[in-house]
């Protein structure tokens, strides 16, 4: 049994509460680092494992040998009548734990475990945060900028940094550090070092999804979002349908005296937004799309997916 330099351990705690990483991720990744070294210093073939005590740094290293009559390959063998000596007694070709754990190998291993070890966290802390934001696609998180960088914002959303790309930012909004708001993930990548999480306030998605807070007929079905268009910053156009009779599509939406509209309105820093009714019927559903302009007449081209809609000249800035 060795000890590994106590500032080894103190790093050990200390990864485990700075991360927020459980205990059994900490000594995972020590315990296949220590197995790494003891592997490249003395034996590269050998199958082995460590057993680490997080609290003294006491750790054993144990070779998986079979056992035969005739040892040939001392790394991978052991024999028969060494085997006897063991507190299971195995028999002939059984694998038993050996211990091999060298008198010397703590200083080796507190020369050159660290550095796997910090590999090994990081590599943890990836796959933890991947997991936590991978089903979070296409949702409305809560973030604050924290930074710019060339390549766009830097948003921390509390357990991860995500990155708001010029594209997905909405050329009228002016952001700064320390703001706070809501951003539509958009996609999570695995990442090398870390996972990249892109975000979103120009995608169309973060207006379905305030919607569906915003709206609770919406959230519950009885509404439902059709479609979707969008000019990030200046104007969008949402068209809904009742799948409850008696229920008023567009003033669910809207709300009383508009106070759902307008929460919605105020997350967008005012951007405008038309509620539309939709209908099956794509003549009068151009002519709601255009509301408030009033179309004096539409034609509608099914084959090139294509309408011709005449207004007055008063409302073409309204349509």
């Amino acid at each position: 049994m060795v000890a590994v330099k106590t500032e080894l351990v103190t790093a050990m705690r200390q990864l485990t509460a700075e991360r927020d990483l459980p205990i059994e991720v900490i000594i995972d990744a020590v315990q296949n680092a220590l197995a790494a070294t003891y592997k490249r210093t003395y034996a590269p073939n050998q199958e082995v494992r460590v057993e680490l005590d997080t609290e003294t740094g006491d750790f054993h290293v144990y070779a998986f040998k079979k056992v035969v009559i005739n040892v040939k390959e001392p790394d991978d063998e052991i024999s028969l009548k060494d085997a006897q000596e063991l507190p299971d007694t195995p028999g002939l070709n059984e694998v038993v734990e050996v211990e091999v754990t060298p008198p010397n190998f703590g200083r080796i291993a507190a020369q050159t475990a660290k550095q796997t070890i910090l590999q090994r966290i990081q590599e943890a802390e990836r796959d933890l945060i991947y997991d936590e934001f991978v089903n979070r696609e296409g949702e409305v998180l809560n973030g604050i900028i924290e930074r710019v960088e060339p390549r766009g914002m830097i948003v921390n959303l509390g357990k991860a940094e995500s990155l708001l790309p010029p594209h997905e930012q909405v050329p009228r909004e002016r952001y700064r550090i320390g703001q706070r708001l809501k951003v539509y993930l958009v996609k999570v990548d695995r990442g090398v070092r870390l996972p990249t999480l892109v975000v979103s306030r120009s995608h169309r998605g973060l207006v379905r999804r305030l919607f569906e807070v915003e709206v609770p007929e919406i959230f519950n079905g009885t509404v439902e979002m059709k479609a979707i268009a969008r000019e990030p910053g200046s104007r969008t156009k949402v068209a809904v349908a009742s799948r409850q009779e008696g229920i008023d599509p567009v003033g669910a939406c809207v709300g009383m005296r508009g106070v759902r509209i307008q929460n919605i309105v105020n997350e967008l820093n005012g951007e405008k937004i038309d509620v539309i009714e939709w209908d099956a019927d794509a003549g009068k559903f151009v002519a709601n799309a255009l509301s408030p302009a009033q179309a004096i007449s539409v034609t509608v081209d099914e084959a090139d997916r294509r309408a011709v809609v005449t207004v007055p000249d008063t409302q073409l800035s309204l349509a």
